[in-house]
């Protein structure tokens, strides 16, 4: 990845070299020769990397080192010292310098420096847990038992060697920002950082701020430059999360970084360029926005070159059972619990509810579960009450049931939740204990 460098040296001839030789190297270089002009432009700009000489008119290495710690300035310097100065050097690392040269100097010494600082600085802005985690092919197929879910999967496959930006729709839990990180980390980006946020969570201030940044001074507050995901996501990918409640003039900012690849700081008044391609995710009809004018269409577009529907989990109830298993294995560990698995009456009250939470609701169930349970398995009285009384009938011909049929069932089992209690169930359907009783005998 690229950096920005700025280098302070007031020998011509060395600073022409240091910039070239960068600049070879695919970074995006500045050069001056005195001091007091480097802290003027790391003041109103971003650099990655200084280079500063010790000594320089305007103002030393040293005291420009000095007064970047002091203004809480963020960047890497590396200063340049003549031979047998070394005592300099040693103070500007006490000044909290990354590195330090001699000269005469190596520039393949200055480039491999230039380089592990590149190297940390990706590292830093890496997700290496959820990298990790997703790497794991068999996490991912856990999850994908469904048709519909293994023709999302066939999708992602598809797009592996594009670019292109990607919006996700589906009610809310059904795992939109999951499949964001597997396409991104399955992404010819993988290796490069991915972001995300939720446009529902902020002002359109703070949440103006926090995409694009805002520069020292913009506002009340503001004592530092900060920088904003669209430019920490540099090269990488950010994903937008409720991408339909952003502001109608976040939404025109953000198709000027689409279209064109540069966005300005919140009081900035100079172009930053960014490489960054953008998944969105939303459980709203886009098209209903748009036709409310809450949305805008040229975004909608620049953002849907890719659209992906994740159904609700109640349309694939495949996965019910794989993803069950796969949340207890989970949160398990946490437990100091030895639970093997499920009840077949529980797996059985998982399988037959709606899930109105897709997903989502159902890692709560079972982390709900494992803490209640005391038994060696997960069983039904473990599974919140609210569940165990919904059924979904699959109606067939020959599984027709009489209504009085319906009644025994579901009579005994509202007995059974209440533990037995007969007058309690008969009071909670409606109807005397002698007519519950009847019922419960002829279900005998």
């Amino acid at each position: 990845m690229a950096l920005k460098i700025l280098i302070a040296e007031d020998e011509e001839i060395t600073l022409k070299h240091l910039v070239n030789a960068l600049q070879l190297e695919g970074h995006e270089v500045t050069g001056v020769s005195r001091g007091d002009d480097a802290l003027r432009l790391v003041e109103d700009r971003r650099f990655d990397v200084l280079i500063a000489d010790i000594k320089m008119p305007g103002m030393t290495g040293i005291e420009l080192l000095g007064t970047i710690r002091e203004r809480n300035i963020e960047t890497d310097v590396i200063v340049v010292t003549g031979f047998g100065s070394v005592g300099s050097a040693v103070e500007a690392m006490k000044l909290g310098a990354y590195d330090y040269v001699t000269k005469p100097f190596d520039l393949d010494e200055l480039v491999l420096k230039v380089a592990k600082i590149n190297e940390r600085a990706n590292l830093k802005r890496e997700n290496v847990a959820l990298r990790t985690f997703l790497g794991l092919n068999k996490q991912v197929s856990i999850i994908a038992r469904s048709a519909g879910m293994k023709r999302i999967l066939e999708t992602i496959e598809g797009i592996r060697d594009s670019d292109c930006n990607v919006l996700l729709t589906g009610e809310t839990g059904v795992g939109k920002s999951l499949l964001a990180r597997i396409i991104h980390y399955t992404s010819r980006r993988q290796n490069l950082p991915f972001l995300s946020i939720n446009c529902a969570t902020l002002t359109e201030e703070l949440l103006a701020s926090e995409l694009f940044g805002h520069e020292k001074g913009a506002f009340t507050g503001a004592v530092k430059l900060k920088q904003g995901l669209v430019e920490i996501a540099d090269h990488g990918t950010l994903f937008l999360d409720e991408i339909a409640e952003m502001a109608p003039n976040l939404q025109a900012k953000l198709l000027k970084v689409i279209e064109e690849g540069e966005f300005f700081r919140v009081g900035g008044t100079r172009p930053l360029k960014v490489d960054l391609r953008f998944i969105a995710a939303t459980n709203q009809n886009v098209r209903s926005a748009i036709a409310e004018g809450r949305f805008r269409e040229d975004l909608y577009y620049r953002l849907n070159i890719m659209e992906i529907f994740i159904s609700p989990l109640r349309d694939r109830r495949d996965d019910i059972a794989p993803l069950a298993d796969y949340f207890l294995a989970k949160h398990l560990p946490r437990s100091n619990k030895k639970i093997t698995g499920f009840s077949r009456e529980a797996r059985d009250v998982l399988m037959h509810y709606s899930f109105p939470g897709n997903v989502r609701e159902l890692e709560n169930i079972i982390e709900r579960a494992i803490i209640l349970e005391k038994t060696p398995v997960l069983t039904a009285p473990s599974l919140p009450q609210n569940i165990q009384l919904f059924q979904i009938e699959t109606i067939q011909p020959d599984t027709v049931k009489t209504i009085e049929e319906l009644n025994r069932t579901y009579a005994v089992k509202v007995v059974d939740l209440y533990g037995g209690n007969r007058t309690k169930a008969a009071e909670m359907l409606g109807i005397s204990r002698t007519s519950l009783w009847r019922l419960l005998k002829e279900e005998e």
